[in-house]
């Protein structure tokens, strides 16, 4: 009893100091892109959202609807704060999940550092976004996998399927790992050690654990009437079918893919992963575990790896999360082999490192002029700064782009907004009420009373009102604007106006 409630007391230590990181590290305010877009969703309680299913993460929204209706401090800080809550659960359920499989406490320490200080994820836990809680949910499956690996106690199984239906009610990547699990019950069945009634139950358990998702899925099918579309909308929302299946790969997405990996483990104990997967056949306990895992390594990898969508850096998450359990076990192996103080010593202070080379980072590309992908033209974000330092303390950027967009124009003025900045100007309206009778447009969510996102309605408009744009950059900007019209410089907006005639007409 003494020893379980010391393992629980050291799991809510490790709970307590990566919450602690991620409270400090994660932004006050309304945030660009997706995440605005996150907070946007939250403020009107949309579960579904207006993308298609596959990314309408419904239990993510469940919770985070939840956080809103604490009367407490910032409607978007909370938001983003679910982010947070839920990065630091998934740092403690490594950590138990490592101590609990090699038995010693320094790989798992290890294991959660590395997760805890991987670029992606503590960027993800510091901005309004799903993958933390997912990343929650699938540790909390690998502990109930590893726990029947040693003990067969169904009950484990029981919980995993319970899990696997929570992270898939809030993000389909959890699918990749069910078709594992699947494949690990009939062979339990084949060999008799479970029974029929218990995949049963492990079924049921993982309709209840999904029933947000099936909700919505039954949802559509009732009000579009039609199963196969609704289905394809799961599978793979409205506009990425191809990225999802994608199979071709090109020289430049080799490249970046390589570099995200290496962006997220720039320490010395990255090489512990190669030790880690020697160590991951060489240990003895829970045989199904390890199996499991390295299939999860690689699926996870490969389709990250050849998925083409704009920020597939993010698909990257659950391959980082397996792969330092790998790193963790590459500590337990070198420190059998060198059980000396100061090999423990240089590795623990390795795991810090990636701290001050994402501090070093932003200042270092700016001065190599180092292209990130990014577009470089929002008011009040430094993009170095922004994507290479995972932390995003103090930031108020989008709060003071919305706000002083927002208080600039006329009344009735019309905002042609982008996804990037759509967010922002939605949240400073209608949360914080500046600028109400301004209508902010986009193809895909709109202020109220705004007028469709029409080309026709718009040339229309700009002849009789005001209409500004977020940017000029094309993919931005509606290309119709470029083609037609003279934007020029207003304040943090651009000013639509007709195009000068020719001289003597």
């Amino acid at each position: 009893m003494e020893t379980r409630l010391s393992l629980t007391g050291r799991y809510l230590i490790v709970l307590a100091a990566a919450g602690t990181l991620y409270a400090i590290s994660c932004a006050p305010g309304a945030l660009w892109q997706d995440s605005g877009l996150i907070q946007y969703r939250v403020w009107h309680s949309d579960v579904e959202g207006f993308l298609g299913l596959a990314i309408s993460h419904p239990l993510y929204y469940l919770v985070a609807i939840g956080a809103r209706l604490i009367p407490l401090g910032e409607l978007a800080h909370r938001v983003n704060l679910v982010s947070a809550a839920a990065a630091a659960v998934a740092v403690a359920n490594l950590y138990l999940l490592v101590r609990l499989w090699l038995g010693r406490e320094f790989p798992a320490i290890i294991a959660a550092v590395t997760l805890a200080l991987s670029h992606t994820f503590w960027q993800h836990a510091s901005i309004a976004e799903t993958y933390t809680l997912w990343t929650a949910l699938f540790l909390a499956e690998l502990l109930m996998l590893l726990q029947y690996s040693r003990t067969r106690k169904v009950g484990y199984l029981y919980l995993l399927g319970l899990f696997n239906g929570l992270a898939i009610a809030v993000h389909m990547l959890a699918s990749i790992a069910l078709v594992c699990y699947a494949a690990f019950l009939v062979v339990l069945l084949v060999k008799k050690a479970i029974r029929v009634r218990d995949v049963a139950v492990i079924a049921m358990l993982w309709i209840v654990g999904a029933l947000p998702y099936e909700y919505l899925i039954l949802k559509n099918i009732v009000r579009s009437g039609s199963v196969l579309g609704t289905l394809a909308s799961a599978a793979f929302a409205d506009r990425w079918r191809g990225d999802v299946l994608n199979t071709s790969l090109s020289w430049k997405i080799v490249k970046e893919d390589f570099l995200y990996i290496a962006m997220n483990f720039p320490t010395p104990n990255a090489l512990l992963f190669f030790a880690g997967g020697y160590a991951l056949y060489k240990i003895k306990p829970a045989p199904a575990f390890r199996n499991i895992v390295a299939a999860l390594l690689v699926l996870f990898f490969l389709f990250a790896f050849r998925y083409t969508v704009a920020d597939r850096y993010a698909f990257f998450i659950p391959f980082y999360s397996v792969a330092a359990i790998l790193i963790g076990a590459g500590a337990y192996e070198v420190q059998a082999r060198v059980p000396h103080k100061a090999m423990a010593y240089a590795t623990a202070l390795c795991s810090l490192l990636p701290v001050v080379v994402y501090a070093a980072a932003p200042l270092m590309a700016e001065r190599m002029n180092l292209q990130i992908g990014t577009r470089g033209d929002i008011p009040y974000r430094d993009d170095y700064r922004y994507f290479l330092e995972p932390w995003k303390t103090g930031y108020d950027g989008a709060d003071r782009f919305a706000d002083e967009a927002l208080r600039g124009v006329e009344p009735n003025a019309i905002i042609c907004a982008d996804t990037t900045t759509v967010g922002p100007l939605l949240y400073m309206q209608e949360v914080k009420g500046v600028g109400p009778d301004v209508r902010v447009v986009t193809g895909i969510v709109s202020s109220r009373g705004a007028p469709p996102y029409n080309q026709e309605l718009l040339e229309m408009l700009i002849d009789a009102q005001p209409v500004y744009v977020t940017s000029i950059r094309p993919g931005y900007c509606p290309p119709f604007i470029l083609e037609n019209y003279v934007p020029t410089k207003a304040g943090v907006l651009w000013r639509v106006h007709d195009p000068t005639p020719p001289a003597g007409r």
